[in-house]
């Protein structure tokens, strides 16, 4: 499986982050100008939550809070699972299923590097199923 930083070298490392005092109504907005599903939440330019579409439904709509009123930080999911960029693919799978996540920040040496949702992931495990199936046919036409 490839690592983490071959995934990021062909998507971008772009992170869409939010300050934690900024309100969730801001937070939305961003995740609806960009068409994304999360953002990470830092203070001091460095990682300290996540604020997704789940954390958005669970504890702010059903909750029927005023998203003007709110902000980021009282709402976010602070436990904070990070991976590195030589975590592999499989690894992130494992992770994501594991803790019922769609998105994995990227951090080396404390700072925010990438992020990985599972979409990346998905389109990884089919370029490689595709390249594997590429590889034996030649292989198999070879023997011809």
């Amino acid at each position: 499986m490839n690592p983490v930083s071959k995934v990021l070298r062909k998507k971008g490392s772009i992170v869409h982050t939010i300050n934690k005092d900024a309100t969730v109504l801001d937070a939305l907005r961003k995740m609806g100008e960009n068409n994304i599903g999360s953002l990470v939440v830092v203070e001091n330019e460095k990682p300290v939550g996540i604020f997704t579409e789940r954390d958005n439904a669970l504890r702010v709509s059903m909750l029927d809070i005023n998203c003007n009123n709110i902000s980021i930080k009282d709402v976010m999911t602070r436990d904070l699972i990070t991976i590195t960029p030589g975590h592999t693919v499989n690894q992130c799978m494992n992770i994501m299923t594991d803790n019922h996540i769609r998105h994995l920040p990227v951090v080396e040496d404390g700072n925010l590097v990438g992020m990985i949702s599972i979409g990346d992931i998905v389109k990884d495990v089919i370029e490689e199923l595709e390249f594997t199936i590429e590889q034996m046919e030649k292989y198999i036409h070879g023997l011809r």
